[in-house]
């Protein structure tokens, strides 16, 4: 295969190609080996699906219901591009007999059109509006791959990780908000053996760029009101909306840092396990948090089904990540004030605060500036960074700067000696002292903007 990203070369044999993945599919999901010839991009993506939980005979679950899809999809960004997609897709899908589908940044499918036996074929594997695609939902399809690995996808038959999915053939390009490079969820042509070409790759890239162009002349889709959360270095953060201090509870400073960073929405399970790791608590207990926070904000501040944000909040921790993924690693550090929501244990927020932490130390131990990494092992976070000591000590060997090194290692039980690496130096840093491992979570892939654990939403799951 020369294209790692093609799932069929053109003059390939459909037919045997697709003999030989369902023996690979079959050889996966027995033993846990990836025979050749399957490609890279689906073989990692099937131990993803694999390592989520996911089943090859399960099936997709309707998340949103009809009565919420329609203000759901009202909403969302890309509603302003549905009739660029249709002017640009639908002919094709209705004369190849194949769907235009649009997804979320959840994978959650907003849209699906086109021709119309196609579609009653498709409504059968729940490929429908509302429907979950996401690849740790459903494991290895277009739309959710696309998503997940922000790039566009191509996925030929067995190359789904679900067998009822495996008759079809499908290729999605992640659609990205022009103005913050959030993937805002992909556009996706699903269809027969017809569709897997080269040219259906293209096709949906091409178009994923016509909308982000579009788009981008828009004005952003905002309100006027928007407002700012400090939340870092401080266990209690403070909102300023309409030119109003707002002094917030541990829990409802929980609430908006996460809905902050999920401008789409999240369903009341997905918000319940972002905030909370002991499951045993209710949606009861969650809503009546949420309604005590809009007697505090306003009624305007915060909308459900699902709940979001209806004013661009802007967090002092968003700015640092957004400054040191631009290589500004100074302003990023002088920005940074500590570590964010300190004393929270929310699963989300722990994982927020040890990547941003995490991410900021490491490119100041690349980077090397003394400094910068003065700045930071003189900081209460820092003081007790073993790591850090040491690379400063490595472009600044004054005194000082080794007896505080030498000290801290006695203190800590670590290895000493030049250029020794810290076995037990902290990891980002929520106070004075060692650092203690945080535990598991059940929904780490929020922090990371993907989707909830498999199965955790849905038909049976808690209410949104």
């Amino acid at each position: 295969m020369t294209d790692t990203w093609v799932a069929l070369e053109p003059g390939a044999d459909p037919a045997e190609r697709v003999r030989v993945l369902r023996r690979a599919h079959e050889t996966f999901t027995a033993v846990g080996t990836v025979p050749r010839p399957v490609r890279s991009v689906v073989a990692e993506s099937w131990r993803r699906s694999a390592r989520a939980g996911v089943g090859p005979d399960g099936t997709a679950r309707v998340e949103l219901a009809e009565d919420d899809l329609g203000a759901f999809r009202a909403e969302h960004p890309l509603a302003r591009v549905m009739p660029l997609f249709r002017e640009l897709m639908g002919t094709f899908a209705a004369d190849g007999e194949h769907l235009l589908a649009v997804c979320d940044a959840h994978g959650r499918l907003l849209w699906v059109e086109g021709h119309t036996a196609t579609r009653r074929r498709a409504d059968r594997m729940n490929f429908v509006p509302g429907a979950r695609w996401s690849e740790c939902a459903v494991g290895t399809n277009a739309p959710g791959t696309a998503v997940a690995v922000d790039r566009p996808v191509q996925v030929f038959a067995a190359e789904h990780f679900i067998r009822r999915v495996q008759p079809w053939t499908c290729a999605a390009a992640p659609v990205h908000d022009p103005h913050t490079g959030r993937v805002l969820g992909a556009v996706d042509i699903t269809g027969g053996d017809r569709l897997a070409h080269p040219h259906s790759l293209g096709f949906v890239q091409a178009v994923a760029r016509a909308a982000e162009a579009q788009l981008a002349l828009l004005a952003p889709p905002h309100p006027a009101t928007a407002a700012s959360l400090s939340a870092l270095g401080r266990d209690e953060a403070e909102l300023v909306l309409d030119g109003r201090r707002v002094r917030l509870s541990r829990r409802h400073s929980e609430i908006l840092v996460v809905l902050s960073r999920h401008p789409e929405g999240l369903s009341g399970d997905e918000l319940l396990c972002a905030l909370y790791a002991d499951e045993s608590v209710t949606p009861v207990t969650l809503r009546a948090e949420l309604a005590r926070l809009r007697r505090l904000t306003g009624p305007g501040l915060l909308a459900s089904r699902p709940y979001r944000l209806t004013a661009v909040v802007e967090s002092d921790a968003t700015v640092v990540e957004r400054r040191l993924e631009t290589g500004a690693l100074t302003a990023a550090v002088h920005a940074y004030t500590g570590p964010l929501l300190p004393g929270s244990q929310a699963p989300t927020i722990v994982r927020l605060r040890e990547r941003l932490s995490g991410g900021l130390r490491a490119a100041l131990v690349t980077h090397g500036d003394p400094d910068l990494l003065a700045t930071w092992a003189r900081a209460p976070w820092g003081e007790d960074d073993v790591e850090v000591w040491r690379a400063l000590a490595a472009v600044r060997p004054t005194a000082p700067v080794h007896d505080r090194l030498a000290a801290l290692e006695a203190e800590l039980g670590v290895p000493a000696g030049p250029g020794g690496q810290s076995r037990r130096g902290p990891a980002g840093g929520t106070g004075r002292g060692p650092v203690q491992r945080t535990r598991n979570v059940r929904l780490s892939s929020l922090a990371a903007e993907s989707c909830p654990t498999a199965g955790s939403a849905g038909p049976g799951g808690r209410p949104g």
